[in-house]
C-alpha cells in the first residue's frame, strides 16, 4: 500500500512529524517500508509557459525557447527536451534557484547561446521517476505561481507493507481510523451522501455464483465528457500511490480503491446487452482481458457476464471487448463483493497480479460497495459531467459474513499484557478504530466493523490494545518459572547428531523448498499419492514432494552447471503422500557425484561407485547397533533407478529406502552425468537404536574356520550372510567376507565366495569336531539355498 502523507494528513489530524508519524505505524504492526520524500527544497521553482521556441543554431537536439514566467519580459531559455514546445505550461528553475540532489541553477552559454533557467522533468523535481521529458502542467495552472504550492509540495510517498490479515489498510480510510487511534484524534470524513438521479436507465442484476458473489451493485451513467482531463490533485494523488493518470472514468475508480479500498469497475454500456450476470465460468471458456491475453477459464473462476458473453474475471481484471475508451460516453460502473476463497489464487492461474485481486483475496468490507458506487460517481459527475441512473442492487444477504460480538476481559488483558491499561483508554482505543463497545462487569463486549475480518475472539482484541497503548509502554520482563529440560532417549539418534556425522562424511546439508514442479516429478515417474497445492505460489510450486531426491539432485545439477565436479549434498526433511489428511513422512536423503575422494596425492583417483554410497549407509545402519535387521534386494526397483547398479533397501524385510544409480535415461533428461548416485531412506528406522547392554568379557577363545564356495553369479552376499547366520545361530559371532573371484576355473555365470567364520560358545571352549561341525552344517545349507557347492 503506497499514499501520499499530505492524503492522509487531510483525512486525520497528526500531531507528529514525518519521522513520528513512520515509526508509529511500524510499532502498529503497519510496517513502513520505503518513505520517500517529494519535492524538497523547490524554492525558486515557479510555474512557466513556453511563448515561443526555435532551433539552436549549433545544436539539432536543442532548442532555444521563450518562457513566461511572469516576470514582465519572458526569459531565454536553452532546452533538450524532446516535448518542449509553444503554449505548454511546464516547471521551470530560475537562476538561483536549487533542485534536489545540490543542482543550483546559474545563467550559462550553452553552444554559444546564454540561458537563464531550466525547464524540469518530473525526476529533476524529485516528485517522480519520469525523466522522459518536461513535467507538463494543466492549462489552467498559474504562470508565475510557486510549484511547490500549485502542487502542494513538499510531500513524501509512503509504502506499507501489509500483513494479509490487515486488507481493512489497503484503503485510505481505513488507515485513518487506525492513525486516529495512534494519536488520540479523529477522522475528518463523514458519510458519503447519495448523488442526485438524474437519468433513468438501469440493467439487471442476476447473482448465480453461490456465495462466491453475494452482492453486486450497478449504475448507468450517461452522457459523460470522454475528453474530460483528471485533476491536478487527483492525478497527484494516484502518482504519489504509484498508479499512472489515465483518463477520468479509470482515474476515478482507482482513486476511489485507494480512497475507500473497494475496487470497482467500468463498462462501456452500449457495448453490453441485456442484463447483468455474476456467474461461475464454464468448462473451456475464454475470455480477452484488458492487457490482451486470452485468459482460459474453469469452474474455479467467478465471471461478470450479460447475456450475450463474459464481460470480466471478477475480481481480477475486466474484458477487452467492453472496455472504456476514448469515445466512450455512456458507462456501467460496478462495485461487489466477493468471497476471498473465490478470488484467491485466481489472478496468479492467469498469470497475473492487479490491485484488485491483491485486495478482493485478503478480504474487502462487504459493506462498501453502495459507499464505493456513491462516491464514484460523484467524482465522475464532477469532472465529466453525465446523468447519473438509479443504482441496481442484487444480494444474498445469508452468505454475507454476520456481526458477531467478541467478549474481552480486563483480567485476561492485564495478565497477558502484564500492564494495567485503564478502562478508559481501553474504550478510546475500541471506538477510535470504528469499533462499538459495550461495558460489562468483567471488561467489555465488542463489535467490530465489517472491514475488519481479522477480529473473531479475543486475543485479536488484546493485540489491538497491544499495538495502539504501544509496545513500548509495555514493561519488558524476564519469565519466571521452573523449565523441564526435554528427556532425550537412548534408544534414539539425534537428528542434529545425525547432520554431524554426514557432515564428517564430506557431506553438506541442502535446504530445499517443500514445493517442486509437477513436471520434474513426472519426470522422475512419481504419478500417484501426491499431493497438490489449492492455492500455489506459482506454476512452479504446485505439488508437495513426495521425495526428497527430485529437489535434491536439482540442487546437485545446479552446482554442477556452476563448475563444481565433485559434489556431496544430503538433505533430512519431510514428504508427503496424499490420504484423507496428507502424511507426512521424516526422510534422509544423499547425492552424490565426482570422485570418491577429494583430490590429493595419496592415492589415484576414481570415480565414485555404488559402493562408496553403500559404505555411507552402513556406518549410519552400525550406529544403531542393529546392522542385521538391514538387507539390500536388487529386485522390484523404482523407474529412476539404473537396474544393474541399484538395491531396495529393507529393515526388518520391510522396504525404508532405495540406493543406487541414476537411471541412464533419467539422466539424460536431466542433463547429468552416468556417476549420479542417490540414496533415500524413511529417517525414523535410520534413528532407532539398540539400547547399551554391558555383557561379560568372553572367557574362552573363539575359534575362526575360512570355506570357500562356489554359487551362482545372482545370489547376493545379504543371502549367504543370513544363510549362514540363521544355520549356526548363537555360536556364529561374525561373518568376514575376504574374498571374491569370477573367471578362469570358475564357470560361467558363477563366482567363487570366500569367508571366514568366528565361532565361540560362552559356555565351553569349542573343539575341532565342533568347528568342523559348524563348517559342514554351513556348507549344506548353502547348498541347499544358494545352489552352492565347497571349493577344494
Amino acid at each position: 500500500m503506497k499514499f501520499s502523507e499530505n492524503w492522509l494528513r487531510e483525512l486525520v489530524e497528526i500531531k507528529a512529524d514525518r519521522a513520528q508519524l513512520a515509526h508509529a505505524l511500524t510499532m502498529a504492526g503497519l510496517e513502513v517500508e520505503e518513505l520517500t520524500p517529494l519535492g524538497e527544497s523547490l524554492d525558486g521553482v515557479v510555474v512557466a509557459e513556453i511563448v515561443a521556441a526555435e532551433k539552436h543554431p549549433q545544436a539539432d537536439r536543442l532548442q532555444v525557447c521563450k518562457v513566461d514566467a511572469g516576470q514582465g519580459e519572458p526569459l531565454q531559455i536553452v532546452c533538450g527536451a524532446p516535448n518542449a514546445r509553444v503554449g505548454i505550461k511546464v516547471p521551470l528553475a530560475t537562476v538561483g534557484a536549487g533542485l534536489p540532489g545540490g543542482i543550483a541553477i546559474k545563467a550559462a552559454k550553452l553552444r554559444g547561446v546564454e540561458s537563464f533557467g531550466m525547464l524540469c522533468s518530473a525526476k529533476e523535481l524529485g516528485i517522480d521517476n519520469d525523466a522522459s521529458g518536461l513535467l507538463e502542467l494543466p492549462a489552467d495552472a498559474p504562470v508565475g505561481q510557486s510549484l511547490a504550492a500549485y502542487l502542494g509540495l513538499p510531500d513524501a510517498s509512503i509504502e506499507l507493507n501489509l500483513t494479509p490479515n490487515r486488507p481493512d489498510c489497503l484503503g485510505m480510510l481505513g488507515l485513518a481510523h487506525d492513525v486516529a487511534a495512534l494519536f488520540g484524534s479523529h477522522v475528518k470524513v463523514g458519510e458519503q451522501p447519495a448523488v442526485a438521479v438524474t437519468g433513468h436507465a438501469q440493467r439487471g442484476i442476476r447473482l448465480e455464483a453461490g456465495k462466491d458473489a453475494p452482492r453486486y451493485l450497478g449504475r448507468i451513467i450517461e452522457g459523460i465528457d470522454p475528453a474530460a482531463r483528471t485533476p491536478l490533485w487527483l492525478a497527484e494523488r494516484l502518482r504519489r500511490a504509484g498508479l499512472r493518470p489515465i483518463s477520468a472514468v479509470v482515474d476515478v475508480t482507482n482513486y476511489v480503491m485507494l480512497e475507500l479500498g473497494q475496487p470497482l469497475h467500468a463498462f462501456d454500456n452500449d457495448k453490453l446487452e441485456g442484463d447483468i450476470v455474476v456467474r461461475h465460468a464454464r468448462a473451456g471458456e475464454t475470455l480477452k482481458i484488458l492487457d490482451g491475453s486470452e485468459a482460459k477459464l474453469d469452474p474455479g473462476f467467478v465471471l461478470i457476464a450479460d447475456q450475450k458473453a463474459a464481460l470480466a474475471v471478477a475480481g481480477v481484471m475486466g474484458g477487452y471487448d467492453s472496455r472504456v475508451t476514448d469515445s466512450t460516453r455512456n458507462i456501467f460502473l460496478e462495485a461487489a463483493h466477493f468471497a476471498p476463497a473465490a478470488i484467491m489464487g485466481r489472478a496468479r492461474k492467469l498469470g497475473l497480479h492487479t490491485d484488485a485481486s491483491h485486495r478482493f483475496e485478503r478480504g474487502v468490507d462487504p459493506e462498501l460497495p453502495r459507499r464505493a458506487l456513491e462516491r464514484a460517481s460523484e467524482l465522475l459527475l464532477s469532472i465529466a459531467g453525465g446523468n447519473a441512473g438509479p443504482i441496481s442492487m442484487a444480494e444474498n444477504l445469508a452468505d454475507l459474513p454476520p456481526p458477531a460480538p467478541v467478549t474481552l476481559r480486563s483480567a485476561r488483558l492485564a495478565r497477558v499484557l502484564g500492564v494495567a491499561v485503564p478502562d478508559a483508554e481501553v474504550a478510546r482505543i475500541f471506538t477510535a478504530l470504528g469499533m462499538q463497545v459495550t461495558t460489562t462487569a468483567e471488561g467489555w463486549q465488542v463489535v467490530a466493523p465489517s472491514s475488519r475480518f481479522d477480529i473473531v475472539r479475543e486475543e485479536d482484541l488484546i493485540e489491538e490494545v497491544a499495538r495502539i497503548f504501544g509496545y513500548d509502554n509495555i514493561p519488558t520482563a524476564t519469565p519466571a518459572g521452573a523449565l523441564t529440560l526435554a528427556v532425550e532417549p537412548e534408544a534414539r539418534i539425534g537428528e542434529l547428531a545425525l547432520r554431524e556425522q554426514l557432515a564428517a562424511r564430506g557431506y553438506y546439508e541442502a535446504v530445499n523448498l517443500s514445493f517442486v514442479p509437477a513436471e520434474l516429478l513426472a519426470r522422475w515417474g512419481f504419478d500417484d499419492g501426491l499431493v497438490a497445492l489449492a492455492n500455489p505460489l506459482s506454476a512452479d510450486l504446485a505439488v508437495m514432494r513426495p521425495a526428497l531426491l527430485p529437489g535434491l539432485v536439482e540442487s546437485l545439477r545446479h552446482n554442477r552447471a556452476r563448475q563444481q565436479e565433485r559434489v556431496r549434498l544430503f538433505e533430512v526433511a519431510r514428504v508427503f503422500a496424499a490420504g484423507d489428511l496428507p502424511l507426512e513422512t521424516p526422510s534422509l536423503a544423499i547425492v552424490a557425484s565426482g570422485t570418491a575422494r577429494a583430490e590429493q596425492w595419496g592415492e589415484p583417483s576414481r570415480a565414485l561407485d555404488f559402493y562408496d554410497l553403500k559404505g555411507d549407509l552402513d556406518a549410519m545402519i552400525a550406529w544403531g547397533g542393529e546392522p542385521r535387521r538391514w538387507s539390500l534386494q536388487t529386485d522390484e526397483l523404482p523407474g529412476w533407478l539404473h537396474p544393474g547398479r541399484s538395491a531396495r533397501v529393507l529393515r526388518d524385510g520391510v522396504t525404508v529406502g532405495h540406493l543406487g544409480a541414476l537411471h541412464p535415461q533419467l539422466a539424460k533428461a536431466l542433463d547429468l552425468g552416468p556417476d549420479v548416485h542417490v540414496l533415500e531412506v524413511a529417517l525414523e528406522p535410520l534413528l532407532a537404536r539398540r539400547m547399551p547392554q554391558a555383557r561379560a568379557v568372553p572367557r574362552h577363545p573363539s575359534v575362526r574356520r575360512d570355506i570357500a564356495v562356489e554359487l551362482p553369479e545372482q545370489v547376493s552376499w545379504s543371502r549367504i550372510e543370513q544363510t549362514v547366520r540363521s544355520t549356526l545361530g548363537e555360536l556364529l559371532k561374525e561373518v568376514r567376507l575376504f574374498d571374491r573371484y569370477s573367471g578362469k576355473g570358475v564357470e560361467n555365470g558363477r563366482k567363487s565366495v570366500a569367508m571366514g567364520l568366528i565361532l565361540q560358545d560362552a559356555s565351553r571352549t569349542l573343539t575341532d569336531d565342533d568347528a568342523d561341525r559348524c563348517v559342514r552344517d554351513a556348507v549344506a545349507a548353502l547348498e541347499k539355498t544358494c545352489m552352492a557347492r565347497l571349493r577344494g
